[in-house]
Parts: structure tokens; C-alpha cells; sequence
């Protein structure tokens, strides 16, 4: 039997995994992907060249360090992406406990770059942020528990992978990174409802997460310091915020030209947290809105592709990711244009950093593998293999 999860492609005996891999994967999402990277590249070119000058580096110091990133994170990418489900199910779990472990120790080897939050591992000729890798591995690890939950006999998936999820965000919610912590709660929501959550159960969730934010608000000052600059009438034209909403006003549509603008100079994060303020500035609205147009493209389609998949582990895997992808642009770009209070969250893809593009690499992966044309026999196979368990 021959027949496609999506599509009708036959299957060619003998041929090569890199050419059935290249048969079955969604290359208008690969082409997303690609356009992404390329955009940091280009888009970093701007951003970090006076970072590099204070720092007494070449004008491409870190534009290079970002290509050498993205070709490990492409490398990543193709690698999980051809892989079946069970091993993607493997790799994420073990890619788990590494990454949890990894996020657990940072207290006692950790890092604050004198950033007051100890996120980082210094590695001396690079840093490592471990939240980054949890993040992916998490979406795969849930998905497993939540459809094994679905099986005759099967464990709890729905609640174990609920307590694993807040477990995580208390985690994150200590170093303190309360976005990262929101980030993956709202992903975990997200395969929830995909699951087939009673939208009654997930507005007590929504509740329940207010709460605990009000109570961080209470309790923490760096959070409510956060909150309390979101809401405040005026922005200081000195902050970050203020900096970049200039600079995106000053941008207009088309942009004031390649190397031609400002604001690059005055953020300290302009290459990673903020780029897009930078890529607004010297080249217009029109890019941003490219750039906006991907990331739907990616997650729209995941998700359409992803409606007709049957295999619940992919399903689940797929749309997390997918939800994963789409949450943390949206918050990256909200940020800058204060539609959001200031998280320190990376453009997927865009922003500078190895940890972000390496991680968001072995997500997109995920994704590309869940949503890849399958011959239906695995996919019956799978369901025969979860019977029989």
C-alpha cells in the first residue's frame, strides 16, 4: 500500500533516505525557514556591526559566528526532519532530561552575563542557554505522554505532562525568566487543546495562570518592575522600548536605508531581543511584514497539514511546535511594538545567538518530521504497535 499521509506520492524502492527525505518534506516550509535565516543574516549585518566596534572586533564578527550557527542549526534541522516518529519520540525525550538536568544545575554553574538573571552556562569561547533546548524537547516529550493517555490502558499522559510543564516553568520562573516560563505554559495549553480539552477546563487554566501571575507581581520585583513599564502612559524615549518604538516609527514603509540608521547604536540588544526594531528602521514596514508572512506561513500551514494527520504522537508533536514557533515570534515582535511587556525573547531564526538558532533548528526538525508524507502502512503500523501495547 502505497497511499500518502498527504498526498499520493508512491514510494520508489531502493531509492535514498536524502532523496525520499526530499520527496516527502513540506519545502514551502523549508523555504520559510531558509528566507528566515537568510533575513538574520542580512538584517544582523546592520545590527551588530557597532557591538562588534565597541567590543574591538571586526565589522562581521558576529554576522560570521551567526552563519557558522545557522549551518550547525540546518544541520540539525535536516537531521531530526528524517527521522520517523518513534526515533523523533526517542531523541526528545532523552533530548529532555539533558536539557532539564541542564536548567536544574544552573543555580550552582550558571551564569548572569551581569544580566541579573542566571540563564547561561559560560563555556569560555561560547555560552549555552539550556532553556532554549528545553523548549523543543518538551513539545516532543509532552506529545508522547498525551497520546500514549489515549491508548487501552494507558498511563495518565494528560496530567504527567501537565506536571511536567509546571514543574519546567517554575524552573525558568526562578532564574528569573518568566517569559520562557508563560511561553511553554501556553504551548502546553495549546497540544492540550489539540488533544481535545473542554474549553471550560482550559478558561479555569487561563484563570489559574492569571493568578499565579498576580501573585509573581506581588512577590517579585523583576516582574513587576516588567509589568509596571508596560503599563506606564508614557515611554521613556531612554529605555530599550523607547529606543526601539522610534526607531520603528522612524522606519515608515520602506525604511531609511542600509546602514543609515540609529538605533543600533544606542540598544545593547539590537542584534538579538530587539532586531526587529533594527530591520524596521533601515529597511521599512514592507520587510517586517515579509518577515511576518513566514512565520504564518510556517505555523498556518503546519497546522493545515497536521488537521489530516492521524497518527496522534505526530499530530500532537506537529501542532506544539508549530504553536511553539508561532508564540514566540508573536511575543518578540509585540515587545517591540509594546503591544507586550518586555520578555528577552529571541526572533526564531532572526536574532543573533547560538543556543536560539540551534534550538529552534532541532524544533523546526520536529515539525518538518511530524508534517513529512508518510506511506500509510507506517501509519497503521503505529496504530497496531499502540494496541498491542
Amino acid at each position: 500500500m502505497t497511499e500518502m499521509a498527504f498526498g499520493r506520492t508512491p514510494a520508489a524502492p531502493g531509492e535514498s533516505a536524502l532523496l525520499r527525505w526530499w520527496r516527502t518534506v513540506d519545502r514551502w516550509t523549508l523555504g520559510a525557514v531558509l528566507a528566515l535565516v537568510a533575513l538574520g543574516l542580512v538584517i544582523g549585518m546592520a545590527a551588530s556591526a557597532p557591538l562588534a566596534e565597541r567590543n574591538g572586533l571586526g565589522p562581521f564578527h558576529y554576522v560570521i559566528r551567526q552563519a557558522g550557527f545557522a549551518l550547525v542549526a540546518l544541520g540539525l534541522m535536516v537531521f531530526v526532519s528524517m527521522q520517523d516518529v518513534r526515533t523523533v519520540r526517542r531523541l526528545a525525550v532523552l533530548g529532555f532530561c539533558g536539557a532539564l538536568v541542564a536548567v536544574m544545575l544552573l543555580p550552582v554553574l550558571g551564569t548572569d552575563f551581569g544580566k541579573g538573571a542566571v540563564r547561561w552556562y559560560s563555556l569560555g569561547f561560547a555560552s549555552l542557554q539550556p532553556s532554549e533546548f528545553l523548549k523543543p524537547a518538551f513539545v516532543g516529550t509532552a506529545a508522547w505522554m498525551m497520546a500514549a493517555s489515549a491508548e487501552r490502558h494507558g498511563p495518565p499522559g494528560i496530567t504527567l505532562s501537565f506536571l511536567l510543564a509546571t514543574g519546567c516553568a517554575a524552573l525558568l520562573a526562578m532564574q528569573p525568566d518568566f517569559g520562557q516560563a508563560a511561553l511553554l505554559m501556553a504551548t502546553w495549553g495549546a497540544m492540550f487543546f489539540v488533544a481535545g480539552a473542554p474549553a471550560g477546563l482550559l478558561v479555569g487554566l487561563g484563570a489559574a495562570v492569571a493568578g499565579v501571575g498576580a501573585f509573581a507581581y506581588e512577590n517579585s520585583e523583576h516582574f513587576a518592575r516588567r509589568i509596571d513599564g508596560f503599563l506606564v502612559a508614557e515611554v521613556d524615549p531612554r529605555t530599550q522600548l523607547g529606543y526601539a518604538t522610534n526607531a520603528i516609527q522612524e522606519g515608515g514603509f520602506l525604511g531609511v536605508g542600509l546602514g543609515e540608521g540609529s538605533v543600533k547604536n544606542t540598544l545593547p540588544d539590537a542584534h538579538t531581543d530587539f532586531v526587529i526594531a533594527v530591520a524596521a528602521e533601515e529597511y521599512g514596514l514592507l520587510l517586517c511584514l515579509g518577515i511576518i508572512a513566514l512565520y504564518l506561513l510556517i505555523t498556518v500551514r503546519a497546522l493545515l497539514r497536521l488537521a489530516e494527520e492521524r497518527d496522534a504522537m505526530a499530530r500532537l508533536a506537529g501542532s506544539g511546535m508549530a504553536a511553539l514557533m508561532g508564540l514566540q515570534a508573536f511575543v518578540n515582535l509585540g515587545v517591540a511594538i509594546r503591544l507586550l511587556p518586555a520578555k528577552g525573547m529571541t526572533l526564531p531564526f532572526v536574532s543573533y545567538g547560538g543556543s536560539s538558532l540551534m534550538a529552534a533548528g532541532i524544533g523546526m526538525g520536529l515539525l518538518l518530521a511530524m508534517t513529512r508524507r508518510r506511506p500509510q502502512r507506517d501509519v497503521l503500523e503505529a496504530f497496531e504497535d499502540g494496541a498491542g501495547r
